[in-house]
């Protein structure tokens, strides 16, 4: 079960579907430094390595971890504080309120390795004999509901969400799910890479069933089984490149229909055992999906079925049962992304309780970390880039008045959340006992499972994040119009009171330009100020901006990112255009605040560097990055965003700004012969 809307990320911290780790590992936080740039290479011919190839000189991949970027030190000085804060709050003391008695407790559940080691499968054995019992295709769905509750999603998911016509107003939706590896294409393309990771899965799964009690003949005739199944889901999947485009995701039914277009699984019976309203109307991100569900269960013997289901309870759990489990469950992460040791378990609990309880921890996290500064220096920047991207829409040559007045109307209209929520989420109903790790993992998702349901046919909560407080991203939320800022990336590199303001503009000024540009991408543009999707532009602007996108798409298509594997330039074109967008309107913003100084202190060079290169600089200094091959492919077949080379790269050679900072000359690989441009 989770919560979905259309959300725009601003970072790669990216885990593989079912083999769920955090992603942090080695030292401290730091901020902006010249001693990054390797002087050796021209900033013309390789804008990247020269602000970033010291860094990458002198920095090694944890072995605990698939990559590593500049921003990671960050992730793992968050780590630290708020293991600093579980451990505390574990410890038990006397006159423990309720937050820390929750928050504490969940961690120490997990930390008790040799408890938990000690119980084996016995903590998931009564869902399994549960499935076994199982003497019907009518009872197994509701197995399948009561999985779902507990966050194993086989087959599909269920969720909550604003209707795309109506965003006040939240529906039930149902989408495409129930596969292991992490995108389709995994199961139905010959790749040798996707080849490979078939026989993992082939060979995780034998292993699981077998350490689950199956022979070694049944666990392997068991993994034949759940691939073959997940082949055939995945063969009416929706390309994750098209999924992008929220028109491809509307398909609002009655229930009836969502009933009748699947006969052979009893949606009713399914609505039933989740707990669902009786709710009337409902979207359908993808009905070809679900008659090939219809198909699936209507072919497939009964058996095979609860071979499927089986599974996907063991995958969910797997991460956090005995040491048997955990080892197989890494060996196939490892597999996917390179990573050559498994983290250690205190930093998994973290990672678990900011999943599980993620705004109660939250909360103490701020309280240690976020002065009440913060959020009004935010404020300022967000205004002063807001202003910026209006005025570079109204400079648009290509824009007609009246699409530009519609523009300013949705930019007005953007949210802007900072550090944390105002209102925290109340989990006094969530039981969390300190010997009952799996218990407390199922009763926190059956909470969160029913709050989501508990929202169809009710009125949109805008007050809501989709983000906790200590996370190291941003997100702007197409159906919600918002850009929203967690406290964990309100820090070096990305924001550091002691550096001009040259450099922070260019790190987390270009981050709140990209998110609010996201809400005006090839996907963003299509949802109104209040989050509707409704097409408020002329038809001839439209057109001028599809042609600007298609060459960021094609510009991006042509980068290679690991052997021969180019990038997708569709399927990153949205973050790709709000790099760019966002890279322009922060340099802006940053012109102005020089041109408004009467003192002439902003205009200063620092280190031999005017402010307008130490802003590029800034940039670069935030996506130095290294990832290992493993990892980098599975990024490039799944993930929305570009490597951080190209983040750097295929944004500035688009930049007169760049070129005349840098004293670039037309024909090096830094100016674009043919420069991309759309905001």
């Amino acid at each position: 079960m989770q919560s979905v809307r259309l959300v725009l990320a601003f970072l790669l911290i990216v885990t593989a579907s079912g083999f769920s780790q955090s992603a942090s590992s080695a030292k401290p936080g730091s901020g902006f430094s010249i001693d990054n740039i390797d002087k050796s290479v021209d900033p013309c011919v390789d804008f990247y390595q020269y602000a970033c190839g010291n860094w990458i000189k002198n920095s090694e991949i944890p072995a605990d971890r698939p990559s590593w970027q500049s921003f990671s030190e960050l992730d793992e000085s968050n780590l630290r504080i708020e293991r600093g804060i579980l451990e505390k709050a574990a410890a038990g003391r006397a006159g423990r309120n309720a937050i820390d008695q929750k928050i504490g407790d969940l961690y120490g559940s997990c930390m008790d390795e040799k408890a938990v080691d000690a119980k084996g499968i016995a903590p998931l054995k009564p869902q399994l004999d549960r499935i076994a019992a199982v003497k019907d295709k009518g009872a197994l769905i509701d197995e399948i509901g009561r999985l779902h509750l507990i966050g194993a999603n086989a087959l599909f998911n269920f969720y909550s969400n604003s209707d795309l016509h109506n965003a006040d107003q939240v529906i039930a939706y149902i989408g495409q799910g129930g596969l292991s590896l992490p995108d389709r294409d995994y199961y139905i393309k010959d790749d040798a890479d996707k080849v490979e990771m078939r026989k993992h899965l082939a060979e995780y799964v034998t292993q699981v069933f077998t350490l689950a009690g199956q022979t070694p003949q049944q666990a392997a005739s068991s993994a034949q089984t759940v691939l073959m199944v997940e082949t055939l889901l995945a063969a009416d999947a929706m390309d994750r490149t098209k999924m992008r485009d929220p028109k491809n995701r509307d398909h609002k039914m009655t229930r009836d229909e969502v009933v009748a277009m699947a006969p052979e699984f009893s949606f009713n019976r399914y609505f039933a055992a989740v707990g669902a309203p009786n709710f009337t109307a409902m979207n359908v991100t993808n009905p070809d999906f679900f008659r090939q569900v219809n198909g699936v269960i209507a072919a497939l013997p009964l058996e095979s079925l609860k071979t499927y289901v089986t599974w996907h309870a063991l995958r969910a759990a797997a991460p956090w049962l005995s040491q048997p489990f955990v080892e197989a469950n890494f060996k196939m992460r490892q597999a996917l992304t390179g990573q050559k040791v498994i983290q250690d378990r205190w930093k998994r609990c973290v990672d678990l309780v900011d999943g599980s309880l993620g705004e109660a921890l939250g909360q103490r996290y701020v309280e240690a970390t976020f002065g009440a500064d913060g959020k009004q220096r935010m404020l300022k920047m967000v205004d002063a880039l807001e202003k910026s991207l209006d005025e570079d829409i109204q400079d648009l040559s290509w824009m007609s008045a009246d699409t530009k007045k519609q523009a300013k109307v949705k930019l007005q209209a953007i949210r802007n959340k900072i550090g944390y929520p105002d209102q925290y989420r109340d989990y006094s109903a969530v039981v969390i006992k300190r010997d009952d790790l799996l218990g407390n993992m199922q009763r926190a998702d059956e909470f969160e499972s029913k709050r989501q349901i508990a929202k169809i046919d009710k009125p949109l909560d805008r007050k809501e994040w989709g983000m906790t407080p200590p996370e190291v991203n941003a997100y702007y939320s197409g159906s919600y119009n918002e850009i929203v800022f967690p406290a964990g990336i309100l820090q070096p590199p990305f924001f550091d009171k002691t550096m001009d303001d040259a450099v922070n503009f260019g790190g987390i000024g270009l981050v709140i330009g990209h998110e609010l540009t996201h809400g005006f991408d090839d996907q963003g543009r299509k949802f109104d100020p209040t989050g509707n999707l409704r097409d408020w532009w002329t038809e001839q602007d439209g057109k001028e901006f599809e042609k600007r996108v298609s060459c960021v798409a094609d510009e991006y298509s042509n980068f290679v990112a690991v052997d021969n594997m180019k990038l997708n330039g569709r399927l990153t074109l949205g973050e790709n255009t709000a790099d760019n967008g966002g890279a322009r309107v922060a340099l802006a913003a940053l012109e102005r605040m020089i041109a408004d100084d009467k003192t002439g202190k902003e205009g200063q060079s620092i280190d031999g560097f005017t402010p307008e290169q130490r802003f590029f600089l800034g940039f670069g200094r935030v996506w130095c990055e290294k990832q290992r091959p493993e990892y980098l492919r599975m990024q490039v077949s799944t993930n929305s965003h570009s490597p951080g080379k190209y983040r750097v790269n295929g944004v500035v050679q688009n930049m007169p700004e760049f070129q005349k900072a840098w004293g670039c000359k037309a024909g090096q690989p830094m100016v674009a012969e043919n420069a991309c441009h759309v905001w």
